[in-house]
């Protein structure tokens, strides 16, 4: 008893002690661990869907697919290629969403931050000239500005709901924006108005140059596809015939199908990476 006692106050007299020193606290991450596909699901727009969430919409069509080949075919051979087809389904229209969501902002940055030049030299302060963006801003950039005014009047602190706007937002130019009022709010500067002219000038041209390629390549773009689709649709011809469901059911039949599957993803692959545009990456999150 008298042993417990000494270890007891032993141990109560080395917290005390230890209390008076300063403990280093961790430096936290300024951006968390993001899951797969966090950032594409956030340039789509899909705030309300998760990676996994896609992930799990990605198995539930693949194996609705694989049921349904198999209910009309009864080929386990071609059911496994259109599920796997099907399984990126959802995965593809993100991915396409994302896209097509990117094409349209591109448009309208340059008149966000025609706003924004427009405000500071008008005397607004930067939370307030943001503000106004929920009221005055491009129509589909409004709702996450809206938010950015509910989080900076419910916290108070400008670095906090920038850099959730910045998270929201997920956009290269978004990032440089948000960088450029960030720095003259800690440093302050007179060149704002002449730094955001200077960029809007940047991002029209960029626009109008961007738009001209992608015209330019969209019909090169398109018709790659269809080659690289064109077999599978006369498979999926053939596989209402018997004696064609019977031919890939042998062993030779997959081997033809594991082929044709792997050129078609090797191709398209191949095809995306030299017909694909330089994309502005985010370099300052």
């Amino acid at each position: 008893m008298t042993t417990a006692l000494g270890v007891a106050l032993g141990a109560g007299l080395f917290l005390i002690w230890w209390s008076f020193w300063e403990r280093p606290e961790r430096k936290r991450a300024t951006v968390a661990r993001r899951r797969p596909f966090d950032d594409l699901l956030l340039r789509a727009g899909v705030e309300r869907v998760s990676s996994n969430g896609l992930l799990a919409s990605c198995s539930g069509v693949g194996v609705f697919v694989l049921l349904l080949g198999l209910v009309l075919t009864g080929s386990a051979p071609i059911s496994v290629c259109f599920a796997l087809f099907g399984g990126f389904l959802p995965l593809t229209i993100v991915r396409w969403r994302a896209a097509k969501r990117t094409a349209s902002l591109r448009e309208l940055w340059p008149d966000v931050v025609d706003h924004l030049r427009s405000a500071i030299r008008a005397g607004l302060s930067l939370p307030e000239a943001l503000i106004q963006l929920g009221e005055k801003g491009p129509l589909e950039l409004r709702p996450a500005f809206r938010t950015f005014t509910s989080d900076y009047r419910a916290g108070g602190r400008f670095e906090d709901a920038l850099n959730r706007l910045k998270e929201r937002l997920a956009d290269p130019v978004a990032d440089r924006i948000v960088e450029a009022l960030r720095m003259t709010r800690e440093v302050g500067g007179s060149d704002l108005g002449r730094l955001l002219g200077t960029l809007s000038d940047f991002l029209r041209d960029a626009a109008r140059t961007r738009s001209e390629l992608e015209a330019r390549q969209s019909w090169t773009v398109n018709a790659a596809r269809l080659a690289v689709a064109a077999p599978w649709l006369v498979l999926m011809l053939l596989a209402t015939r018997p004696e064609a469901v019977r031919a890939y059911n042998s062993a030779g039949g997959a081997a033809v199908l594991l082929g044709g599957l792997v050129v078609s993803v090797v191709c398209y692959r191949i095809m995306l990476r030299v017909g694909a545009l330089p994309e502005d990456e985010r370099v300052l999150r």
